[in-house]
């Protein structure tokens, strides 16, 4: 079984060590620089005055910057030494601490207490969302990472939780008396409560009928109201697929999903981060449900997206992330064509960088032997989510780690539908070859008899069908066929030849040929 760490870097911006420590000696969080109180009036301001343009500006690049040159080993100024430059307003200062733990998870390692701190700011910020009066408009930035992140420290806490074997009793004591700090329930239960009370739901189904413009106008609000609940309540839904994805519930995590129709171009492409997350756990899920083309295809699109324009995020502090989750959905996209080979569906872009990456290991993924499966193992840990238990723990001795636990009963979950794939790996091969065959002779071929050649071909025809969230039978198979008394009969399958791929190649090759020519000085 192949090791990985499993305290995988946030989806925003990991940088530390998991060693580093929680402050410095020398910090002091009473210690205000100028650079900060300028930008936390300025921000205060552009909040209040609606600036939206201003507030991005600042949020991505005056904090990062402010990081990079004050605090790159210690935390931000506490809320209590800013508060009184900005009014002591009570929703900035949330706003402030969700930002000050978000640096701290990405630059230090966070004490149990700090963890602790977060959630109940989390649940602060989330109430006064939900409950009161919030009349901002905030970049959809912001809010996918507040959504990303919430979502981010509960694995964190869950995979903290779970390292028992070296707690100290002092951390036991604060893990028994706030047990319900980062309770899975009361996860699911915020990221519910933002896509009800947001109606986000109702709002895309409007939109579908010409009675909204929440994709048009990327989830802003032009009228002077407020985005902030309508975008948390649709990013909340990217949030619950995640969430389910990382407990191992796939159904749940898909029918989370639905409102959004990945198909068309929807807010959650505005932020490269969101678009990503979204597409990768939708991918994940469907390949574990069987249904391998769906992830071809989306894996196949979004690859292709990132290939065309990774170049225009190279100075933003995602890009190693993007990079990261880029290489993941390779492995994916080679499990899935090892398991449905459908190339048909991958453009020839993402089709030659995969034969590039995996294209070795692809071709001894089938041959269904123990190094197949070592392969299968390896892509797998590699590129699957950070699994979660989300239980408490024994607090019994001897205390013990079970923090690889998910990812051992998924992996193991994994493989055994790769091996039950070994046997239509030969029925595949033949049924190429011919367009019908006797019963008799194709259970010579394969070396069985006819009644354990019956129990094939119909397992070959239920693993290639899957049920889809509208509970309708698809196939996913490359090859179909059907029987009539003792003869297989194989439906033709040949693709349609993409003359217009080939054609729109030869243009650029053609036009690039004419640059290197223009640039050609003759005497």
């Amino acid at each position: 079984m192949a090791a990985y760490d499993y305290d995988e870097p946030s989806a925003t911006h990991r940088q530390a060590s998991s060693d580093a420590p929680s402050q410095e000696p020398g910090y002091d969080p009473n210690h205000v620089p100028d650079a900060v109180k300028s930008f936390v009036v300025h921000l205060y301001r552009h909040i209040r005055e609606k600036n939206v343009y201003e507030i991005h500006q600042m949020y991505e690049n005056s904090s990062q910057a402010i990081s990079e040159r004050f605090f790159k080993d210690t935390p931000w100024p506490s809320v209590d030494a800013v508060a009184h430059y900005v009014d002591n307003d009570h929703v900035f200062c949330l706003l402030y601490r969700e930002m000050w733990f978000r640096h701290l998870y990405a630059r230090l390692q966070p004490t149990l207490k700090q963890r602790i701190d977060s959630w109940d700011n989390y649940c602060s910020l989330f109430q006064v969302v939900l409950h009161g009066v919030v009349n901002m408009q905030l970049p959809n930035q912001w809010l996918w990472d507040m959504v990303d992140e919430f979502v981010y420290q509960f694995q964190s806490f869950c995979q903290y939780r779970a390292k028992m074997k070296n707690k100290t009793e002092q951390e036991i004591a604060l893990l028994r008396q706030f047990d319900q700090a980062w309770n899975v329930y009361g996860v699911l239960n915020f990221l519910q409560a933002l896509v009800e009370k947001s109606a986000i739901i109702q709002i895309l189904e409007q939109e579908k009928e010409g009675l909204e413009q929440f994709t048009a106008t990327d989830g802003y609000d032009y009228s002077g109201g407020s985005n902030v609940l309508k975008v948390l309540g649709y990013f909340s839904m990217v949030g619950l697929l995640r969430v389910h994805c990382l407990l191992g519930d796939y159904h749940t995590g898909l029918k989370c999903l639905q409102p959004i129709d990945i198909t068309q171009q929807g807010v959650y492409v505005s932020v490269i981060g969101s678009h990503i997350t979204t597409i990768y756990h939708y991918g994940f899920a469907n390949l574990m449900l069987r249904r391998y083309v769906e992830a071809i295809r989306e894996f196949n699109k979004i690859l292709l997206y990132i290939y065309k324009t990774k170049q225009y995020h190279q100075k933003s502090p995602q890009y190693e992330q993007i990079l990261k989750k880029n290489e993941q959905m390779y492995a994916l996209l080679a499990i899935s064509l090892s398991l449905c080979p459908q190339v048909k569906l991958v453009e020839e872009t993402v089709n030659s960088q995969l034969r590039e990456k995996y294209g070795e290991k692809m071709i001894r993924m089938q041959r269904y032997d123990d190094e197949a499966f070592t392969i299968y193992d390896e892509l797998f840990s590699y590129a699957c989510p950070k699994f979660i238990t989300p239980s408490a723990p024994s607090f019994e001795e001897p205390l013990v780690n079970y923090n690889q636990d998910a990812y051992r009963l998924q992996l193991k979950l994994f493989l055994y539908e790769v091996k039950q794939q070994q046997l239509l790996s030969g029925v595949r091969t033949f049924l190429k070859v011919y367009s019908s065959i006797s019963l008799g002779n194709l259970a010579k071929y394969m070396e069985v008899d006819e009644s354990k050649l019956r129990t094939i071909l119909l397992t070959y025809k239920h693993k290639t069908h899957s049920v889809d969230n509208d509970g309708k039978t698809i196939s996913n198979a490359d090859v179909d066929f059907y029987m009539d008394d003792d003869w297989v009969y194989v439906a033709d399958s040949k693709p349609p030849k993409r003359y217009g791929d080939y054609f729109l190649r030869q243009i650029v090759k053609l036009e690039a040929a004419i640059n290197d020519l223009d640039r050609i000085k003759l005497d």
